[in-house]
């Protein structure tokens, strides 16, 4: 919150409620929420209660991991004079099929949440899992290549958006993008968003984000694999798998997450 503070840009948190339960100190966890949702910069989301993945849930026991997941949220709204709209699917998973997509749109919906997309993603998940590794080992400056590979990786993933949207629609779009709060960013966000200033970007809200015309758009993506909206939008599945397959390599932080899953099997 403090690097945060600093930054001076809106963001957005789509909060797990069960993380609150998940140690012995409800009150203290209760409270952290409480110092995020009372920040003006601060939109509020929610995340689901458990993070559970859709597909594998079905609509009717997901209706209650999202109705279960705004019971405390629904309190810091109303404590701090804010709203509760948006909601992000864990491991953006909409549906096994366009059935779900469907039922679950509707549930939404009815219960006055807007899908929240994204644009932007760089498996900052999966560089924090390395990065962390790397520095419980004590292994200072193999965690610090992890940030800075981390950082080089993210900004090519701006610019290949960047490129994908120009491509489809002849202009830039407001794009969205989405990180995890973790160890990771919290060491390298500021130097991340410091970069993208260089380049002429300018930091807006959701809200905002969300009144360009392209989130108005039909999605034609029916599966259950995360995916970033501009692939959604797109017309094809050939055209989606396409492009797909042009991002930024991540061969080398997969296989350095891949080696140490099979270490701690052991």
């Amino acid at each position: 919150m403090q690097k945060l503070d600093s930054l001076e840009i809106p963001i957005a948190i789509f909060i797990n409620e069960a993380r609150v339960y998940s140690t012995d100190s409800i009150t203290r966890n209760f409270g952290l929420l409480n110092d995020w949702a009372q920040k003006e910069y601060i939109t509020l989301g929610n995340h689901s209660f458990s993070h559970s993945r859709y597909s594998t849930t079905g609509v009717d026991a997901y209706a209650s991991e999202i109705m279960n997941g705004e019971a405390i949220t629904r309190q810091l709204v109303k404590k701090h004079n804010k709203s509760l709209q948006y909601f992000r699917f864990p491991f953006n998973d909409l549906g096994e099929d366009s059935v779900q997509h469907v039922q679950v749109r509707n549930f939404l919906k009815g219960n006055g949440y807007t899908i929240t997309p994204y644009t932007v993603e760089s498996v900052d998940w999966m560089f924090n899992f390395v990065y962390e590794d790397f520095l419980n080992k004590g292994e200072v400056e193999k965690a610090k290549e992890i940030g800075e590979e981390y950082l080089r990786t993210t900004l090519a993933y701006f610019e290949f958006f960047e490129d994908l949207a120009f491509k489809d629609y002849q202009r830039t779009v407001n794009q969205i993008y989405l990180c995890h709060d973790t160890k990771l960013n919290a060491d390298y966000l500021p130097q991340l968003i410091n970069e993208l200033k260089k380049r002429g970007y300018e930091f807006i809200s959701l809200e905002e984000a969300m009144t360009d015309k392209v989130y108005q758009q039909k999605e034609n993506y029916y599966k259950k694999w995360g995916a970033s909206w501009l692939y959604r939008w797109q017309a094809t599945h050939e055209e989606q798998v396409g492009n797909m397959r042009k991002e930024p390599s991540t061969e080398s932080i997969t296989k350095l997450y891949n080696e140490i899953l099979e270490q701690k099997d052991k």
